[in-house]
């Protein structure tokens, strides 16, 4: 079935050298993030040995097409169209899922994890919703489930939680975590753009793939905020409980007004521990425009966490890319091969299933925010007097109001009005009947308010 496997370092032979003999990897997957573990780990060979002690080496991956991966790997690496026959070969060390998907991954993994293989994935998807699963049979099984590429590509996260901040008892984690979404809405702030506008240029320049809902909609950012807060609270992986809003609602007025008032829009994930429960949300949020995560632009992604003892730090770096993955699934590589985590440090909770501390944090009860609403009408001075007479009837406080002249004289003026905090139980009668007021044209908008910290090491300092 296999030709012998043929390592990229010479074989030792004594005992003395035995820590010096390769990790043999094998690549599950040879698409943007395979291809570019394979680059990287060929390209800086040299660097990587002289920094973990050891070489590493993938000496055989499994995919779909024979041909294309005869054009990537060289032929040292034993190609296979046979998945399990790679995550069941003796002589493979390592098992690298980066194929994707739930399905099949999953049990993919899991039988790599019955063969007491380590595992590197950077399946957001699959840990998310498999992980907490996963996790336990690597628990029982005595190996590590590593996935630093998992939650915020070339941002080392996990490593931060888990080591540099482990003193803490964490607060919040929040963040721009999907790199898709987070373009879109700089091309509609920076350019004017509509939302299906900013979708194709993302998807022409590569950033979005040609079914983006995942990244749109706002899956994707509620994968990783959960594996997050798995992390930062030491609880099981609670993907169930993210509220989850999307991008595909926001429109370029909205973009332009938030900017003329001093904030941006950003979709944002939230892990808050708060004395009923957690919170756990992904949305789109106006954020001060001298906070740290609205400067974040492009593709980029930031993860700011707040720390009883470290207070607030921010960690910046690419949300997407294939040797930018690559990078976080290679540092996890070098972490098993110079016998870090060998089971402990790198499972997930970090507090560990053996010792019974895994508590379910409940979701936490609806949390007021302040709200940016917009209306648009014909007739804004009327529109203003009713919406006004609405809000107070429904005893919701407000801190400003804001009207904006049409573009023309045949288009409708805009009203925009910045609330004081309210629960969602009251958003929703109320959005119903500022859409019913005489004049109102189309369907009310309305963002929520960031409330994340905004103290100065949260924001942007000018002298």
């Amino acid at each position: 079935m296999f030709q012998e496997s043929v390592t990229l370092c010479p074989a030792h032979s004594s005992p003395e050298a035995a820590s010096e003999k390769p990790l043999r990897v094998g690549l599950l997957g040879l698409g943007t993030v395979g291809a570019g573990t394979y680059r990287v780990l060929t390209r800086n060979q040299s660097l990587i040995r002289a920094r973990t002690g050891r070489s590493i080496a993938i000496t055989m991956v499994a995919v779909r097409d024979l041909a294309r991966a005869s054009a990537v790997v060289g032929r040292e690496v034993t190609v296979t169209t046979d998945p399990f026959a790679l995550v069941t070969h003796p002589d493979i060390d390592v098992v690298v899922e980066v194929m994707g998907g739930t399905t099949l991954a999953r049990e993919l993994v899991l039988k790599a994890i019955a063969h007491g293989k380590q595992v590197v994935t950077a399946n957001k998807a699959l840990l998310a919703e498999h992980g907490t699963e996963i996790f336990a049979a690597a628990q029982a099984r005595g190996v590590s489930v590593a996935y630093e590429g998992a939650v915020a590509v070339s941002i080392p996260i996990i490593k931060a939680l888990r080591e540099g901040l482990v003193a803490n008892r964490i607060e919040w984690v929040a963040g721009i975590i999907n790199g898709t979404s987070n373009f879109i809405l700089t091309a509609m702030h920076s350019q004017g753009l509509g939302f299906a506008a900013a979708l194709q240029q993302a998807q022409a320049q590569g950033y979005a793939e040609a079914d983006p809902r995942l990244d749109v909609d706002g899956t994707d950012a509620a994968h990783k905020l959960s594996l997050l807060a798995a992390n930062a609270f030491g609880i099981p992986i609670p993907f169930a409980q993210v509220q989850t809003e999307g991008i595909e609602a926001l429109d370029a007025a909205d973009m332009a007004y938030a900017a003329h008032l001093g904030y941006r829009i950003k979709l944002l994930g939230i892990a808050r521990r708060s004395a009923g429960g957690l919170e756990l949300q992904v949305h789109p949020a106006l954020l001060p425009q001298d906070h740290l995560l609205a400067a974040v632009n492009g593709s980029m992604n930031a993860v700011m966490v707040k720390g009883d003892a470290s207070g607030v730090t921010l960690y910046y770096g690419a949300g997407a890319g294939s040797e930018q993955t690559a990078s976080a699934v290679i540092a996890d590589l070098v972490d098993l091969a110079r016998g870090i985590g060998l089971a402990q440090a790198l499972r997930v909770p970090p507090l560990g299933f053996q010792s019974g501390a895994l508590k379910e944090l409940p979701p936490a009860p609806d949390a007021a925010s302040a709200w940016y609403l917009r209306l648009h009408s014909m007739d804004v001075v009327r529109c203003t007097a009713a919406a006004l007479q609405a809000l107070a009837q429904a005893g919701v406080g407000l801190r400003s109001q804001h009207p904006f002249c049409p573009s023309s004289h045949h288009a409708p003026a805009a009203l925009v009005l910045l609330t004081e905090p309210i629960h969602t139980t009251v958003l929703r009668p109320l959005l119903q009947r500022l859409a019913q007021l005489p004049g109102v044209v189309g369907v009310p908008q309305a963002i929520r308010m960031s409330n994340l910290d905004s103290t100065p090491a949260a924001r942007w300092q000018h002298s």
